[in-house]
């Protein structure tokens, strides 16, 4: 393929993580290294962002500062949920990107999400195809939810793995103070897909795991699981209990009471509210002390607890989207294929942005047990080896020391 000079773009979607900015250092340094892109834009708040013309030029940042970009957590280029209408619906976005990027002469498009950013990324690939705009697009992985098609796993997840199980290890320590009985119900993000929830599990390595894990993969019963909290509590007089926010009844309903609350901008339903909703319906029929925990932002923007690991495969990922894309191709996402028999192995792969686009990954049901109250050994095995190393960091009078970025506007 004939080689193509031109700006690129690159902008960050969805709800962030703790190493999203791992990947926007990949990119960014990897772009403004290569003799074939001329200048290296930053979009301010994603899509969004680029529909109002919002750049920055990420040119203009000093290295060090950049560099500072693998330890800071949330998005530094802000994000969005905005949902595209496909080109045929409306082709409004489409061509106000199209005239924005004729104008700084922007050959390439990098998109930093998860599957609805997929979807936004295919549909604006497919777009510059059919008008004949020569344009690399890319798509670069990022969720904290794990639930992304295509991938063994996903940017994001080993930090929030990781925060998760240490913050279960320290609330399991705080239970056991007292020597009266409680129960304890910790809610963690996912609304289809427990990879959360379930890397609770891993903190057995640590203190104790929870004694009971739901996850949305298996249908909830209410009556089952005032069951299951009876039987531990009355045997321990504790009870620490793991629960995905998305776990819903036989008939798709949400248990949590949040579930109408508000939609986002992709329309899925925000969810929180859970475990106060169960600690008060467990407290009612048991009349055992109940105290309902909402991790919420903190399993995201956690990066104290960001894995190495993590890090280094989001970096890698940024800088591997470049790369392929300055060799010639376009209309996929950077991927991990890995290996876990006799040693971790991560191997970085390419797949079409439509397998990847509104398809959510969940964890195997064989990887949950019968009852459907807690996950088995593979799981452990699978996640284990994402949550390892202790990410090194800047700090300033003991803080944490997070990029800065000056953010200067292109237009």
């Amino acid at each position: 393929m004939s080689e193509l000079i031109g700006a690129c773009v690159f902008a960050q979607s969805g709800g962030p993580t703790a190493v999203i900015n791992a990947s926007a250092y990949g990119v960014i340094t990897a772009a403004l290294a290569a003799t074939e892109i001329t200048h290296v834009y930053g979009a301010a708040n994603g899509i969004a962002g680029l529909l109002k013309g919002k750049l920055y030029d990420l040119g203009q940042e000093d290295a060090q500062e950049l560099e500072y970009l693998l330890n800071t957590p949330s998005s530094e280029l802000g994000s969005c949920r905005y949902k595209m209408k496909s080109h045929v619906e409306d082709e409004t976005d489409y061509i106000t990107i199209l005239e924005l990027f004729k104008r700084l002469n922007v050959r390439y498009f990098f998109y930093n999400g998860g599957n609805d950013s997929m979807d936004t990324c295919d549909k604006v690939s497919r777009y510059f195809e059919q008008v004949g705009y020569e344009c690399r697009v890319m798509g670069i992985p990022k969720t904290i939810d794990n639930d992304l098609c295509g991938t063994d796993h996903s940017p994001g997840f080993g930090s929030a793995a990781k925060y998760i199980a240490t913050s279960i290890a320290e609330i399991c320590k705080d239970t056991h103070v007292y020597d009266a009985g409680t129960v304890t119900v910790v809610e963690m993000m996912g609304r289809h897909a427990g990879w959360l929830a379930g890397s609770s599990a891993l903190a057995s390595f640590s203190c104790a795991s929870p004694d009971l894990i739901y996850l949305p993969e298996v249908t909830f019963d209410m009556q089952e699981f005032i069951e299951d909290v009876t039987e531990v509590y009355n045997r321990k007089k504790k009870c620490l209990i793991a629960v995905s926010e998305g776990i819903s009844y036989a008939d798709g309903s949400f248990v949590s009471e949040a579930t109408v609350s508000a939609t986002d901008g992709f329309g899925h339903v925000q969810l929180g509210g859970l475990a106060v909703t169960l600690a008060g319906i467990i407290h009612q029929r048991t009349g055992a002390k109940v105290r309902g925990i909402e991790l919420s932002l903190l399993q995201r923007c956690g990066a104290h607890l960001a894995s190495q690991t993590d890090i280094d495969e989001a970096r890698r990922a940024g800088s591997f989207a470049v790369e392929q894309a300055v060799a010639g191709v376009s209309g996929k996402m950077v991927a991990f294929k890995c290996k876990r028999d006799g040693g971790y192995e991560c191997e970085l792969i390419l797949q079409p942005l439509s397998v990847c686009a509104n398809n959510e990954q969940k964890v195997p049901r064989e990887w949950i047990n019968e009852r459907g109250n807690y996950i088995t050994d593979e799981f452990v095995d699978y996640v284990l080896p994402l949550i390892q190393g202790e990410n090194t960091r800047a700090t300033v009078n003991g803080l944490p020391r997070f990029a800065q970025l000056k953010k200067v506007p292109v237009l």
